[in-house]
């Protein structure tokens, strides 16, 4: 009998304490079931296979929830890198209109062994040939710095290529290395003389980018935007937190062409004219789908760089790492927005196979980074060789062999 009671008291304190365990540990009643295949309702996250939970303490926002990692791993930062670079997507904050900036800029680029910076802000006509003359009468930056012209895409229409065309071959006699920056305007709102959408591959454009081809100039080209910008701002959005600090960076599909419509203009344009080199800017959005910037890269007249896409090289270090090994010959050094204290993390992801180490701005991305560790003949080629390649008007001199 005593055995009996015994028996039935373990059993009734065994069955109480798998309760507790339940409500502490899966939820207990506070949980909510789901099925497989469905999401956590909002305000709670998934604890064990189907079961979904809020918390106990007051949630915090995205911005104020900032965990500090544990992770404990060799770390190896670059200040320098390894090589000198050519910055093919120089935004420099330059008025050049005072040697005391360009001297500033030189010590910058010195700090970051940056041997040449493109200026890529598409300037034309007097203001080309003021910056021209500026960067020529400097001792320390005429070899530094190479300005690249634009195009005035306003107003297509009948005249329109003749005096595009002119305004190209006067700015490339006056000093221009290319042209570019050209900007995402084309293709999203720039509106022809009959007020219709300019499309990227209008035919109306293309004897300017035969003129290109003729006179040797590549032609650096930035369509659309990221393609989370053309979704919904809701929490699935990778960019959410962007577009809620910019809600201005969103293109409503009521105001804009597609992405989709944009990606297969800007295809069109470079199949169209083979003879001509194209550079497209942010590795054409593709960073995400490597594979279809690599269906690109086998154009043999284009190009990419990295600037402003970091986040996505170094997020995916063995796709990246085979990425670059593999387009070598195709893919250039770029950063965009001149920040000197952004570009180390650019050397640190080429050149090192650190783990986990942050990005340099949150809002673009809420994960770490991983280095991709290039060879150094691979570094060579992305640092500064391939733009040697393509744009004639660089200086020649002092390159590593």
């Amino acid at each position: 009998m005593r055995s009996r009671c015994l028996a039935a008291a373990l059993i009734a304190l065994t069955t109480l304490g798998a309760s507790r365990v339940a409500a502490q540990g899966l939820g207990g009643s506070r949980g909510t079931p789901i099925k497989a295949g469905e999401s956590c309702p909002p305000g709670t996250t998934e604890i064990r296979p189907r079961l979904c939970q809020a918390p106990e303490l007051p949630a915090p926002s995205i911005l104020d929830y900032r965990p500090h990692s544990t992770l404990i791993t060799p770390e190896h930062p670059v200040p320098r890198p390894k090589h000198p670079v050519i910055d093919f997507h120089g935004h420099p904050r330059l008025g050049f209109g005072s040697d005391g900036d360009l001297e500033e800029l030189g010590r910058s680029l010195d700090s970051l062994n940056i041997g040449v910076m493109v200026v890529a802000n598409g300037i034309s006509g007097d203001a080309l040939k003021r910056a021209v003359a500026a960067i020529k009468a400097s001792p320390t930056m005429r070899n530094r710095l190479r300005v690249f012209t634009g195009i005035n895409f306003r107003d297509v229409g009948p005249g329109w290529a003749e005096k595009a065309v002119a305004q190209l071959e006067a700015d490339a006699a006056a000093g221009a290395a290319g042209i570019g920056e050209l900007g995402k305007g084309l293709g999203l709102s720039i509106k022809k003389a009959d007020g219709t959408r300019l499309r990227i591959d209008d035919p109306a454009l293309d004897q300017v980018w035969q003129a290109a081809a003729r006179l040797k100039l590549p032609v650096f080209i930035h369509t659309a935007d990221p393609p989370e910008f053309w979704q919904p701002i809701d929490y699935s959005n990778e960019r959410w937190l962007e577009l809620a600090l910019f809600p201005n960076r969103r293109y409503p599909p009521e105001e804009y062409p597609p992405f989709e419509q944009l990606m297969t203009e800007r295809d069109n344009l470079l199949r169209r004219h083979p003879k001509t080199t194209f550079v497209i800017a942010h590795l054409g959005w593709h960073g995400n789908d490597l594979d279809r910037l690599g269906k690109l890269l086998s154009l043999p007249n284009v190009y990419t760089e990295v600037g402003a896409v970091l986040y996505d090289i170094g997020r995916q270090p063995r796709a990246a790492h085979d990425f670059f090994i593999k387009y070598q010959d195709r893919i250039l050094f770029g950063k965009d927005s001149f920040q000197p204290e952004e570009y180390p993390y650019y050397w640190r992801v080429f050149e090192t196979r650190d783990d986990y180490f942050d990005y340099y701005r949150g809002y673009h991305a809420f994960w770490k980074l991983y280095g991709i560790d290039l060879p150094d003949e691979v570094l060579k080629k992305v640092y500064y060789a391939n733009a040697l390649r393509i744009t004639a008007g660089l200086p020649r001199a002092g390159w590593p062999r």
